[in-house]
């Protein structure tokens, strides 16, 4: 798959050989989100093995879509989409959601409509999808650009238990 957007952007499908580079720039996500929950120097670096073979097994897989952007060396650009399926309700009449997890760009290739075209890209496969969602955590930087693609605050109240 690959989709080109007015900017020029051209955004395709992962593969295998991008895996060393996504989880490079899943590192710079975290490094940027900051924090000790989000900070990858609070834990060890096994976590980026596990990530790695993760994508490996994910890079095929139906309610997974990875989408990047290249870069003169190594991707410039990522983000990953997933489905869940959850038991449908009034408000969420099929019970798929979709969630994006971490866009993110590398600084040397901020401000070139990266972003906004691998969202594009994971809203179109969403909406093919049929999908009565989509959530996702925004960064400060990102919130401008998730709320002009017609993201809204979340109606739900949002919690999470650690175990």
């Amino acid at each position: 798959m690959r989709h080109r957007t007015g900017q020029h952007t051209e955004v395709r499908q992962g593969g295998e050989n991008d895996v060393p580079e996504l989880v490079r720039l899943r590192t710079l996500l975290f490094e940027t989100l900051g924090g000790d929950f989000f900070n990858p120097s609070s834990a060890d670096d096994d976590w980026r093995d596990a990530l790695a073979a993760v994508l490996k097994e994910q890079l095929t897989a139906d309610a997974v879509r990875i989408l990047v952007v290249d870069g003169g060396d190594g991707l410039a650009a990522c983000g990953i989409g997933t489905i869940e399926q959850r038991l449908p309700g009034p408000h969420l009449r099929n019970g798929r959601i979709g969630h994006v997890i971490g866009v993110v760009t590398d600084p040397t290739y901020r401000r070139r409509g990266h972003s906004r075209a691998i969202m594009r890209g994971l809203l179109d496969w969403f909406r093919e999808r049929e999908v009565a969602r989509v959530d996702l955590y925004a960064s400060s930087d990102g919130e401008p650009l998730y709320r002009a693609l017609g993201f809204v605050d979340h109606p739900d109240p949002s919690l999470c238990w650690r175990p």
